[in-house]
């Protein structure tokens, strides 16, 4: 090919338009409706042409109409408006100064640190930020995003991490037969909201890492959300081979040699970038498994940098990093063949210092099963010291798949928690509502989203003013329905006809319902169809009529997600769906911000523990829209009667065909006794009074709670700040703790086999009764092990049939002398009887220390190894061990 020199050319603005550049290269703009208006202001058929891209669009806008725009006093006045706002939020005081006086106070520790310091990195595969950036797939992105823009509102000291996807993920059509079809158009970063990191000769900002022994250069670039800086990773460059500019070509494209090299860029070149602009973060969170080679990474850094071993290197970074998972099934997480991490890490583990079944060991469950691949998921977790699932109950799914990982800890205790998603209101509240909050919950009630107060005022809004609100973006969803749905058919070639009736399917006023969210089989898109007769009669009633509005895209190698399409397609054409059943085309931020903020009902059918949190059904809540779901994630917490409908009761089902059966004649049921008539019960001014009080009960109680304000809030408070603060800890003194715990650790390991339990006593007599207490007292056999270095326990509860405690809790044993020179303690320990029945105790050694995150941070635990201590044989074996010591 012929060598090509390129170059840039930027809009040439006027200079009173100059304010339009900051803006429009700021995010900001993306949740601030004055803003958005500012740009639809200038030429509103561009704005919509564009794909709501304000820089490209000030790129695309005549200079004759920039003249003009230079010379509109109301357009400048509204420019300044909006400027001056956005640097009132850029520059104001903000939550977490607060919070981090509080915690801190002037107690924090020198680093000693020429870095920038203090910041909290935050690394994901995917940000879903705006339909004007298509760099995200579906939920787990706009989670991200939604993250990014709730640390900017709170003043999170917080960067980004992610990779610039030069065609980012699919764009959907469907063909004749319904069909999904992916095109893959490529992003023109130099017309995005999107910034080359540069020196300051003009130089790209660039770095190097190895990847399968040879050098890949990866260059910066920024995005700017708020007060966020989010550094994305590019290796589209010249100089690369074209396998290597591969890698940032496609959001999870490729096979999974592709996904390994992806996750290194991510991982390894993400804290090379953060190195690189001389970032050095206190706090970093890995969202999902796909950027855990950011563990090792930071442990190969430490022991270069600061003279560490391999173990004190991990001490001195896992005390602060933040592992957040997402995926509640063993399939969804990324795994690689031993062969493929032998080419890929078998240079790298060396230096670590690492032999090489101890370096798979890290993403293993069994370190001896040398056929078992490499976990990312594995892996975060034992590089983490924070870890947490996304809903109460994906805490508990999580904790029991991650139970071989932590060896004879009970399920509950291991040590994954949870955190529950949220989404950030000001970006899928609509302009009509956030104007009627205005008025009747002040002027700042967005700077509080996730407080409760402000949200109990909604009671005040009048029923008429409400439901006239949320009518208003019904029809507005209407309108944009059918203009899309007329652009689909235009693609396929549909004739006048067809596009006619486009202009007449759905009813402005009737009950909508939507269902919106990536086509997996396990989410059951077609649940309503399955009793087809049944759900014509609910739709064909002309008197209370219902119509529902699907959207989705399946993954482009899930052929069963894709048939769910083609099937929902074909029903759809049947006369007796076709005016109030419509699919909509190629789902994004756009297609979902309509639907949220328009529908009555948000429809969600995922097989009960299969959906971590899910966050479409959060965004309906701010905007008047009631829940019809499966009491899965989020919604098992946020479930009571006067705020929605539940498809069960939380059920388990062992046959999925019954599951089905059952759970959609549940769906019927609703729809029939509860949801339409309640909708359609009309007084003589046409209200539906209950209906609206079920709108103001869920906008009230369930939009604070489930808003990224709160959730980054707690993580900052759980993860964060506590993270920061070992962090300093471990650090300071040329890293003292890091290396004593580590020493420490690996005594403990050393001697762990010293340990046994021998005798145990019960030393109460005669009948418990609720409220007394049960004494136990046993030798414990430590060796060379001190007292002070483990706690001994009794893990106590009700047994159930099977002779197992269930939801057992531990007492911790005093140790109350020894027993003789030999290692051999005394402890003694009471148990309390809260609950009559049948109960049960076992005895428990764990290792201790101050330093430790958890008390199973070692993964050792020793247990009473006998069921039942008065049987003959174990007595005399007990005996023996006491004897010998």
């Amino acid at each position: 090919m012929r060598k090509v020199r390129t170059f840039v050319v930027v809009p040439s603005l006027p200079e009173k338009l100059q304010p339009l550049k900051d803006i429009a290269n700021n995010l900001f703009w993306g949740w601030d409706y004055e803003a958005v208006d500012l740009f639809r202001r200038l030429d509103r058929e561009l704005w919509d042409k564009c794909g709501h891209n304000p820089v490209k669009m000030l790129g695309r806008l005549s200079q004759e109409r920039l003249n003009a725009a230079a010379e509109d006093a109301g357009l400048l006045s509204h420019l300044e408006r909006v400027h001056k706002k956005m640097q009132a939020y850029m520059e104001g005081p903000r939550w977490y100064d607060a919070l981090e006086h509080t915690v801190n106070g002037d107690n924090t520790v020198d680093s000693g640190n020429s870095e920038e310091t203090g910041k909290i990195a935050y690394f994901s595969a995917e940000f879903g930020l705006h339909e004007s950036l298509p760099l995200y797939s579906g939920g787990l992105g706009i989670l991200a995003g939604d993250h990014l823009k709730s640390a900017s509102d709170l003043g999170l000291p917080l960067v980004g991490v992610g990779m610039l996807y030069r065609q980012g993920y699919f764009q959907q059509y469907l063909n004749a037969d319904g069909w999904q079809q992916e095109s893959y158009p490529e992003n023109d970063f130099y017309n995005m909201p999107v910034t080359l990191m540069i020196h300051e000769d003009g130089r790209p900002i660039r770095f190097h890492i190895d990847i399968a022994g040879h050098d890949v250069v990866v260059q910066i670039w920024r995005i700017k959300v708020g007060r966020i800086d989010l550094y994305m990773l590019d290796t589209n460059l010249r100089c690369n081979r074209i396998e290597d500019r591969q890698i940032t070509a496609h959001l999870y494209g490729g096979d999974s040699n592709m996904r390994i090299r992806q996750e290194i860029v991510l991982g390894i070149g993400g804290y090379t970038a953060l190195k690189t602009l001389n970032i050095e973060p206190e706090v970093f969170h890995m969202n999902e498994g796909h950027a855990s080679f950011l563990g090792l990474e930071r442990i190969r850094r430490a022991m270069e940098e600061h003279q560490l071993t391999y173990a004190q290197a991990r001490e001195a970074t896992v005390c602060n990093n933040v592992f957040t998972t997402h995926t509640p099934v063993p399939a969804g997480h990324d795994v690689f063949a031993p062969a493929m991490m032998e080419k890929y890490f078998s240079n790298y583990s060396k230096k670590l210092n690492l032999k090489w079944q101890d370096f798979l060991a890290m993403g293993r469950v069994d370190p001896q099963n040398n056929n078992e691949p490499f976990s990312m998921t594995n892996l975060a977790l034992r590089l983490s010291t924070f870890r947490n699932g996304v809903s109460k109950l994906h805490g508990e799914i999580s904790r029991e798949m991650c139970n071989n990982i932590w060896n004879g800890v009970p399920s509950h205790e291991v040590p994954i928690t949870s955190i529950t998603n949220g989404i950030h209101v000001k970006s899928w509240i609509s302009h009509d509502m956030s104007e009627l909050f205005e008025r009747y919950l002040g002027a700042d009630w967005m700077e509080q989203p996730s407080e409760e107060s402000p949200f109990r005022r909604i009671e005040q809004i009048p029923d008429e003013e409400l439901w006239r609100t949320h009518e208003r973006r019904r029809e507005r969803l209407v309108t944009f329905t059918r203009l899309r749905l007329q652009e689909q058919l235009k693609r396929r070639g549909a004739g006048q006809a067809a596009l006619a009736q486009a202009e007449e399917v759905l009813n402005p006023q009737a009950l909508t319902i939507g269902f919106a969210r990536r086509f997996a089989t396990y989410k059951r898109g077609t649940l309503l169809f399955r009793d087809i007769d049944r759900f014509i009669k609910i739709l064909s009633d002309k008197d209370r009529p219902v119509q529902i509005i699907f959207a989705g895209k399946a993954h482009p190698r899930d052929s069963e997600g894709k048939e769910l399409i083609r099937k929902i397609v074909h029903y759809i054409r049947e006369d007796e769906f076709r005016r109030q059943v419509v699919l909509l085309e190629n789902y994004d931020i756009n297609v979902a911000r309509y639907l949220v903020q328009g529908v009555d009902v948000w429809l969600n059918t995922p097989r009960r523990g299969m959906e971590a949190s899910g966050t479409s059904g959060m965004k309906v809540l701010v905007n008047g829209g009631l829940n019809l779901s499966v009491l899965d994630g989020w919604w098992c917490e946020g479930y009571s009667g006067d705020v929605g409908w539940a498809i069960g009761s939380g059920e388990s089902y062992q046959d999925p065909n019954y599951e089905d059966e059952v759970e959609s004649h549940t769906l019927y049921n609703l729809l029939e006794k509860e949801v339409i008539p309640k909708f359609y019960e009309r007084g003589t001014d046409r209200l539906p009074r209950e209906w609206i009080r079920m709108m103001k009960n869920s906008m009230m109680r369930l939009t604070p709670k489930f808003s990224t304000s709160r959730m980054v809030g707690e993580y900052a408070e759980r993860f964060y700040l506590p993270g920061q603060r070992r962090q300093q800890a471990f650090t300071a003194n040329n890293m003292e703790r890091s290396r004593e715990l580590a020493d420490w650790k690996e005594s403990i390991r050393d001697r762990w086999p010293e340990v046994e339990i021998g005798k145990v006593d019960v030393i109460s007599s005669g009948e418990l009764q609720v409220g007394g207490k049960l004494q136990v007292r046993c030798q414990v056999r430590l060796g060379s092990i001190k007292p002070s270095d483990v706690t001994v326990e009794l893990y106590q509860g009700n047994v159930d049939s099977q002779g197992n405690i269930q939801d057992g809790e531990s007492v911790p044993m005093e140790c109350i002398g020894a027993a003789d020179d030999n290692g051999v303690h005394i402890f003694n320990g009471f148990i309390p009887c809260r609950y009559s029945g049948l109960c049960g105790f076992a005895v428990r050694v764990i290792p201790q220390h101050p330093d430790l995150a958890c008390k199973h941070d070692t993964g050792l635990i020793r247990w009473d190894s006998e069921e039942n201590n008065t049987d003959d044989e174990a007595e005399s074996k007990k005996e023996k061990i006491l004897k010998e010591s």
